[in-house]
């Protein structure tokens, strides 16, 4: 599975998750809401076990930025909250973080 796509996968897999654990505790659903969550964090984990990376370490850390980019997508498609310049600015300095990280010239 390339790179991104696990990535991408496991960010939507983790924020889903994270959500319905969100969604039980603190907006009063059900507790139902608790499985789909847990399936959705057992995703994303194994998701992260699919990128091509050496290191543990160094593929959790090139995904923080994927992960922020994706939480703002979130905030904005399921939230409604549409993100503003910071958030954009913040983003997109993450992501270049995540990608000297990850396709950064290695020794």
């Amino acid at each position: 599975m390339p790179t991104i796509a696990a990535y991408i996968g496991a960010a939507f897999a983790e924020i889903a998750g994270c959500f319905a654990f969100w969604a039980w505790a603190r907006l009063g659903k059900s507790a139902l809401w608790l499985l789909p969550g847990m399936v959705a964090l057992a995703l994303f984990a194994w998701l992260l076990t699919r990128v091509d990376s050496e290191a543990a370490g160094r593929a959790y850390a090139a995904y923080g930025g994927i992960y922020i980019a994706a939480s703002l997508l979130w905030l904005w498609l399921v939230e409604g909250l549409r993100p503003d310049r910071w958030d954009l600015a913040g983003s997109a300095l993450c992501l270049i973080g995540a990608g000297l990280i990850l396709f950064g010239p290695r020794g």
